[in-house]
């Protein structure tokens, strides 16, 4: 007789406590099972593959040593989530992923339990992990806390305040270090330098007689690694790590992917830690899927592809992306002006400045993780004599803001902020929405803001920044592709604060500030077929504003509508100031502006996010026909 085959392990847990059950064995079959179902969940739908890959057998070890959701598991970024997401109840939704009405493709506190903190930016987590832990000290929710960190983003100054704040509060505290470099390829920064100090205080002894046998058994790289940085603290005046010297307890190297180890030193550290302890996890990214372990970035994101090859599937688009674009303008205004820079914080394929970086490289600079010291390296490089291009996506460029203020503005430094990501970004969601740049920018004196409408005006306003010598200056564009605009060879700088006319009609004057326009124009067209004609204008700039083109709309139309991919206190906002200063609005101008509306939007695909916000081609029309007031057509549109 045959044996039936088993039930695998993965159907059989739901949630973390039904791993409780399973022997260590079990638990590395488990973690076998989880790495395929995370291949194959993430080939469905895309999204962040090689972080997870590399997190497996980590996961399964914190769930089943800790007793979540009791404990808080915190995962900074939350780009390594997603194993996490299937052993905590949610395998049934995975194949959601990024998906509207799916699953986040981050952590989220409204999804489950098991997701104690929201992360979608980096180096939060220890921040956040200390807060529950004094939390629990102070009588709020009880249970330890976990923050999974990676070395990348311990690059962050955030991550530092936090553990030299947790080891001045001396709070029982696990952080657990993912170094997924293997200490063989240093971090940016000096981090390296302490990343393999093995001991332990009185009370973790036996914890650390196993960290140093398990040096042993780390694959041969690791232990090369591990003796390397352990030979860089030699002679070194302090005497003891960088983590000792913060009050934390230092434990590693250990392998990552060896639940063999890691499970023991897991137990030990839960039952004996009285105080902070720093668990260093040596991983590799993308482990376990050759395609990914075979690409450039370890399958970092990834669109849907196939299991068996890796080959992702290819966009239908034949048009450029936004981000190219830039990146080919910038690198054709460099050539012609030697004193161009670029500058981005752990993005340079995001921003496009990979392509910079092959073509200059001693031009080019990658600052970690740190996008407070990008923006005021940049203001370094403005104040001696170079002329800056910081790359940041707008949702990134929120945490380098008072740097923007204070070290850039107002010395009116002429960095140029190339804003990517603008807008609705579409799967990653409400978290990378690039959504207040324009408001958080333009109340700023002195700055120029602009949006490009298409990728032939991005080229412009590139070219529109490197002669920009007068302060600073932004321009934004949105994730994706352009709309297959004939581009110009090489950019023309704009008059600044000027916009330009499309097309001139009656009634209503649509002003659009930004890829808007492709929408605006759908729905003109498809008013004028209904007997209306509007004038529609490419704002370019919201700061300065084309004082003259803006007044002239109003005084010789009914009706004047602004359109932005941005929060309210943006674009119209600068647009309605000026008309009620000039008293436009005692001449009966209707007046409107289309925003985001005032609430965070879950992720999507682009069309469908700007179809919940009101913003696309039929809306922009039925905002003209209530505006007007002709009922009839605008219960027909």
């Amino acid at each position: 007789m045959t044996d039936r085959p088993k039930t695998p392990l993965l159907d059989r847990v739901r949630l973390p406590s039904d791993m409780k059950a399973l022997s260590d064995r079990e638990l590395r079959q488990l973690a076998d099972e989880l790495r395929a179902e995370t291949i194959s969940a993430v080939s469905v739908t895309g999204g962040h593959l090689g972080a997870g890959l590399g997190v497996v057998e980590l996961t399964v070890a914190l769930h089943a040593v800790f007793d979540t959701p009791r404990d808080k598991i915190i995962w900074d970024v939350g780009h390594q989530c997603y194993p996490h997401k299937i052993l905590t109840g949610r395998r049934d939704r995975i194949r959601t992923l990024r998906m509207e009405g799916g699953l986040s493709g981050f952590t989220k506190r409204s999804e489950s339990p098991y997701d104690p903190f929201g992360a979608a930016h980096s180096s939060t987590s220890i921040s956040a992990a200390l807060g529950f832990a004094m939390a629990a000290d102070l009588g709020g929710d009880p249970g330890d806390a976990v923050a999974v960190i990676g070395d990348g983003s311990m690059s962050a100054g955030m991550a530092f305040e936090a553990m030299n704040n947790a080891g001045h509060l001396k709070k029982r505290l696990f952080v657990v270090l993912n170094d997924n470099e293997m200490s063989i390829a240093p971090p940016v920064g000096a981090l390296s330098s302490y990343l393999s100090r093995l001991y332990a205080e009185a009370p973790l002894q036996d914890l650390k007689a196993a960290a140093k046998n398990a040096l042993g058994l780390l694959p041969q790289p690791f232990q090369d690694g591990a003796r390397r940085a352990k030979e860089m603290l030699k002679g070194m005046a302090m005497g003891g790590t960088l983590f000792e010297e913060l009050g934390f307890s230092y434990i590693g190297p250990i392998d990552g992917h060896d639940l063999d180890q890691l499970l023991p030193i897991l137990r030990t550290a839960r039952a004996r830690a009285t105080g902070p302890i720093l668990l260093h996890v040596l991983t590799k990214k993308g482990k376990g899927y050759a395609p990914a372990e075979a690409a450039r970035d370890k399958g970092h994101a990834t669109g849907k592809f196939d299991v068996l090859t890796g080959v992702q599937a290819k966009a239908a688009s034949n048009a450029p992306s936004y981000t190219k674009v830039f990146a080919q303008s910038l690198i054709a205004q460099a050539e012609r002006d030697d004193k161009i820079v670029a500058v981005t914080a752990a993005m340079p394929d995001g921003t496009g400045l990979n392509l910079f970086a092959d073509r200059f490289p001693r031009r080019c600079f990658d600052v970690g993780i740190a996008e407070q010291h990008a923006v005021t390296f940049s203001a370094g490089l403005a104040a001696g004599g170079m002329k800056p291009f910081c790359a940041i996506y707008s949702t990134f460029l929120q945490r380098g803001y008072d740097q923007v203020v204070h070290d850039v503005a107002i010395q009116r430094l002429a960095v140029r902020f190339a804003i990517d990501r603008a807008g609705l970004v579409g799967a990653d969601g409400a978290t990378h929405a690039g959504s207040f740049d324009v408001a958080f920018l333009s109340n700023l004196p002195g700055i120029v803001v602009m949006a490009a409408a298409d990728e032939a005006e991005l080229a412009h306003m590139v070219a529109t920044a490197a002669a920009h010598d007068d302060g600073p200056i932004a321009f934004r564009f949105p994730r994706g592709e352009g709309v297959g605009v004939e581009l110009p060879a090489l950019g023309t700088a704009l008059e600044i604060g000027r916009a330009r006319l499309i097309q001139s009609g009656n009634r209503v004057a649509l002003l659009s500030f930004g890829t808007r326009l492709q929408e605006t124009l759908k729905a003109a067209e498809s008013l004028a077929q209904k007997g209306l004609s509007p004038t529609v204008v490419d704002a370019r700039f919201a700061k300065p504003l084309d004082r003259d083109m803006i007044l002239n709309l109003a005084r010789n139309h009914e009706a004047l509508i602004t359109i932005e991919e941005g929060a309210i206190g943006g674009f119209g906002s600068h647009v309605a100031q000026l008309l009620a200063e000039e008293g436009i609005f005692d001449t009966g101008l209707k007046y409107r502006s289309m925003v985001l509306p005032d609430t965070f939007i879950d992720h999507a695909s682009p069309e469908a996010m700007y179809r919940i916000a009101g913003m696309d081609a039929a809306q922009i029309e039925a905002k003209v026909l209530h505006t007007l007031g002709i009922a009839s057509l605008a219960k027909r549109a």
